[in-house]
This record gives structure tokens, sequence and C-alpha cells, in this order.
């Protein structure tokens, strides 16, 4: 095992870029191909040209959708099993029948439960009168769970192989989906009020009209230039704007 640390160490840092080579053909399939090439080197005896090595690296690009956090579980646990020599029908099948549950169970993790909790308790954080702190500690807390459930997923998946079904079960997923949804809950029912009444405050004249005067050029680069201007990058813009703006007037 101590031999496969760097091909693991490889596969997590390539697994942050499962959604890169995102198609409607193969969804985010072409990514975890390339995430799981290093796991599959072994098969190469001596040349890369090795049908075995070949073979595996393409049946690691084929389809594959679920969410990206937890795409690792199905690297790890389909490397595992063309390293075992286990028959291509059957890594196929597995992969098939991960692309459901990894997407649910991320989904539900993580867009229902972790970011919706995390962005809500920032939310009720600055309408308490806290900063820039709040948002800090939003990015350093989403990312350390993220980042975790990401080597979490590979490794269990590497230890698995065939046998993955039983990682989806793992005490650490479930505990967390018992804790993280009722949670969200909670703390959204904070939230709505908070910041309804920290919305509700009077703005100044100044910083008002600063306002309306931004989503009028906004809207009229939208309407003029809309092959240059686009919503995200005006959004964009305007949040760099701002975040100038407060700094330098503070």
């Amino acid at each position: 095992m101590d031999r496969l640390k760097t091909p693991l160490a490889a596969a997590f840092l390539r697994l942050f870029t499962v959604q890169a080579s995102w198609n409607y053909d193969r969804m985010v399939g072409l990514g975890m191909g390339i995430a799981e090439e290093p796991l599959l080197r072994s098969l190469r005896n001596g040349t890369e040209d090795g049908p075995a090595y070949r073979a595996a690296v393409a049946r690691g690009a084929q389809f594959f959708n679920a969410h990206p956090y937890l795409c690792g579980l199905a690297v790890g646990a389909t490397a595992r099993a063309e390293r075992e020599g286990a028959p291509p029908e059957q890594i196929e099948r597995l992969r098939a029948a991960l692309i459901g549950p990894l997407g649910s169970l991320g989904d539900r993790l993580f867009w229902v439960g972790w970011l919706p909790l995390l962005s809500t308790a920032a939310i009720v954080a600055i309408a308490l009168g806290t900063g820039w702190e709040a948002i800090v500690a939003f990015l350093v807390i989403y990312n350390i769970g993220h980042v975790t459930m990401r080597w979490w997923a590979l490794s269990a998946g590497w230890n698995a192989g065939m046998d993955v079904v039983a990682a989806l079960r793992h005490p650490l997923v479930q505990r967390s989906l018992r804790v993280v949804l009722p949670a969200m809950a909670l703390v959204s029912g904070f939230c709505l009020p908070l910041a309804a009444r920290w919305l509700a405050q009077p703005v100044p004249r100044g910083p008002a009209l600063g306002m309306l005067g931004v989503a009028a050029v906004g809207l009229a680069l939208l309407r003029w230039r809309p092959r240059l201007v686009t919503g995200l990058r005006l959004g964009l813009a305007a949040v760099g704007t701002a975040l100038v703006a407060g700094w330098v007037w503070r």
C-alpha cells in the first residue's frame, strides 16, 4: 500500500478537475478517466501501449454522472477492480450502478445540507453584526468539509473495490445526513427573520442612488453589448467594485 500513496495522491488532485472536461455525451466521464489513470499504471507491464492498461483507461472515461465530491468513490472502486482482474462487464455494471446513489447522496449531503447550512449561518452572523470574518469562516469550513469528503470517498472506494456498496452505509455518511439536514433547517429558520430585519433597515440616499446607477448601467450594457457583457461578468464586476469601494470608504 505504501507504493500506492503517490498514485492515490495524484488521483485525488485530478478529482478537483473532474468537471473540467464536462460534456453532454459523457458528462464527467472524461474527468473520471483522467483521475483514475494514475491508479491503473501497474497494468502497463512496462509499456503504455499495454492492452489491459488501454482498455481500463478507456472504460474509466465512459459515461458517468454523479456528484463531483463523491466521484472518487467510483474512481477508487473501479480502479481496484481493474487491478484485481474483475471482468470488464462487471466493472461497467458497477459504474452504472453507482451513478444514482452517488448523485442522490451528494446532492442531499452538500447541495441540500452542507452548503445551505453554512451559507445561512454566515448570513445570520452578518445580520448580527459580524463583518468579513463570517465570509472567511464560511469559505474555510465549507472547503475543509468537501475536501475531506473527497479524500474519504477515494480512499473508501479503493479499499472496498467491488464491495463499494458497503462504503455508502459507512457511519460517517449516515451520521452526516442525520446531523446536516436538521441543522440546515434550524439555521435557515433563524436566518429568514434576521436577514429580513437586516435588509429592511433604511438605506442612505447616497448608496441607494449608487446602486440604482449601477443597475441602470448594467441593464444598458446587457441590452446594447450582449456579446461582451453577461450577467455573470456584470455580477462579478459589481461585487468587486463594491468590495473595493467599501475598503476605500472604510
